[in-house]
Formats: C-alpha cells, structure tokens, sequence
C-alpha cells in the first residue's frame, strides 16, 4: 500500500507541475514563442558552423596530402637507369620538386595558419627550403613553429629540425647544442635515440672521434631496440679501430722525424 501511496503522490506531482507549466505557457505566449525561435535560430547557426568547420578541415587535408605527395615524389636523375617510369609525378630536379613543395606547403600554411595542418605544412616547408640549400628562410621559419604552444610535437620537430640545419650548414657547435637541449629536456616528444643518432653522427663528421664513440656508444647501452643501434654499434666498433689506428699513427710520428734527422 505505501509504494502504490508514494507512486500515487509523485503522479499527482508530475501532473501538477504539467498543468502549471501549461498554464504559465498559456500566458506568455509571446516570449515561448520568441524563446522557440532564439533557440532554432541558435540550433541552426551551431550546424552551419560545425558544417563549415568540417567542411574546412577537410579542405586542408587534401591540400596538405597534395603537398605531401610533391614532397615525396621521385626524382627521374636519381631513378635506375633500367627501372620502369613510376605512376604520378616524377620531376626532372631535385630542385624543382623542392620548389614545388615549398611552395604547395607555404600555400597551405598560410590558409590555414591557425590549426594543426597548417603548423605542419609551415614545418614541411622549412624541411623543403633546408633542401634547397635556403638556410636563412628555412631557421626563420622553424624558430616561429619552435615558439607555437598550440602543437607540441611540430615545436620539438622543429626544434631538431634546426640542429640538422646548422650540421648541414657547417654551424657544428650550434647543432650540438641543439641536440643536447633536446636530449636532456625531459618534456619533448622527440624521440631521444634518434636525438642521439644525430648528435654522434656530427660528431662524427666534425672528426671528433672519441666524443662521437661516446654518444654512440651511450645509443646502443640505453636504446638496445632502437632502428639505429645496429648502425650505431657498427661506428663503435669502426671508431674504436681508427683511434687505435690514429694513435699508432701518432706514435710513429715522432720516430720518423727522428729518422730523417
């Protein structure tokens, strides 16, 4: 009897709540029915906004995989002489697939400078100008993405992306401490192996062979799964060999000037 009692009550509630609500829309009809259209009109604007932001994104995705597929297409010099002609573009130059994709990227950049794609097509560029040998365009444009908070992961590309520019310009110092800032920062997302694989290997080229046995040395000790440990623990061994050998080499020296006295 209690449940029937208490479910009785809560039916009287809800149908005396619905008749004060009717009653109340019955004399305000008027601001129900402004109330209505606000809403719809609201509804509305909210779908043709998510439409159009959809619409956009999609819109830039294609244009960045456009760009994308300039970037990475083949170059005919550097084909195989007896290989067939692959499907889609082939360009003559290295240089003019470079121009192309900077050009295509800053493109998309530019139209889209406030979302992610953008970011990424504006460090696509930078990666293009690097290999059109335009340094100076290329540090610009990477020092404006390293300073973006809004995308984490292109700031550290861009970051290391810098590193591998001063190495190729000959700026070795300023590529070694770009990579030990991102090898000891403990917040990026770059992988720290390939961090790594990069310091010993401008080392390496800088002729400064024991620092560059180091790093590769501490590559294969911290990073045994790596992709670059194979690699990196043929260059301890190689290293290793050409101190040996330089050492001797250095030895013998003296010995020799000796002789010809």
């Amino acid at each position: 009897m209690k449940r029937e009692l208490k479910r009785e009550i809560k039916q009287d509630e809800f149908a005396s709540w619905l008749e004060r609500a009717i009653a109340w829309g019955d004399a305000h009809r008027d601001e129900v029915r402004i109330g209505v259209g606000v809403t719809v009109v609201l509804v509305a604007a909210f779908g043709a906004l998510a439409y159009f932001q959809s619409h956009r994104a999609r819109e830039a995705d294609r244009a960045f995989r456009d760009a994308r597929t300039a970037f990475e297409a083949p170059v005919a010099s550097e084909l195989p002489s007896e290989a067939e002609r692959p499907a889609g573009q082939v360009f003559a130059t290295a240089e003019d697939k470079y121009k192309t994709a900077a050009a295509a990227f800053e493109g998309v950049a530019r139209r889209y400078e406030s979302s992610a794609v953008g970011a990424r097509a504006g460090y696509y560029a930078a990666l293009a100008r690097i290999e059109l040998g335009q340094y100076a365009e290329a540090e610009k444009a990477l020092r404006e993405l390293q300073g973006r908070g809004d995308d984490e992961l292109v700031s550290d590309l861009s970051r290391v992306a810098l590193g591998n520019l001063y190495r190729r310009s000959g700026e070795t110092d300023r590529a070694l401490e770009t990579y030990r800032g991102v090898i000891t920062d403990p917040e990026t997302s770059v992988p720290r192996d390939y961090a790594l694989h990069c310091l010993a290997g401008t080392l390496e080229d800088a002729g400064r062979y024991p620092e560059a046995r180091e790093a590769f040395q501490a590559l294969v000790q911290e990073f045994p799964a790596s992709v670059y440990t194979p690699a990196a623990r043929a260059r301890v061994d190689y290293l290793q060999t050409a101190a040996a050998g330089a050492s001797a080499a250095a030895a013998a020296a003296p010995d020799a000037t000796a002789a010809e006295s």
